[in-house]
């Protein structure tokens, strides 16, 4: 059984920092599988911020260059989102996808 468990969201104030981890278990190695983030804002549709694929190369949404961060350490089967330089529309519910699987997700609100 496969499981994405992500962590590390919270309360932070506008230009402040937040890393987010994707625990994944089961079946699923990101070594082998490309990985990404995505979040869902109220009242919006879900949209992709990163990934990351199986060599190493990473994309990101426009919203986000050159202030997120995506990262993945095979040995702890386990991706990051560091988060810099947060706005108040960065605020949602973040996703971390692979494959099929979804995690349930972890909030991230940045105060103004």
């Amino acid at each position: 059984q496969v499981q994405l468990v992500e962590s590390g969201g919270g309360l932070v104030q506008a230009g402040g920092s937040l890393r987010l981890s994707c625990a994944a278990s089961g079946s699923i190695f990101i070594s082998h599988t490309t990985m990404g983030w995505y979040r869902q804002a109220p009242g919006k549709q879900r949209e992709l911020v990163a990934t990351i694929s199986s060599v190493g190369s990473t994309n990101y949404a426009d919203s986000v260059k050159g202030r997120f961060s995506i990262s993945r350490d095979n040995a702890k089967n386990t991706v990051y989102l560091q988060m810099n330089s947060l706005k108040a529309e960065d605020t949602a519910v973040y996703y971390c996808g692979g494959k099929t699987y979804w995690g349930q997700g972890t909030q991230v609100t940045v105060s103004s």
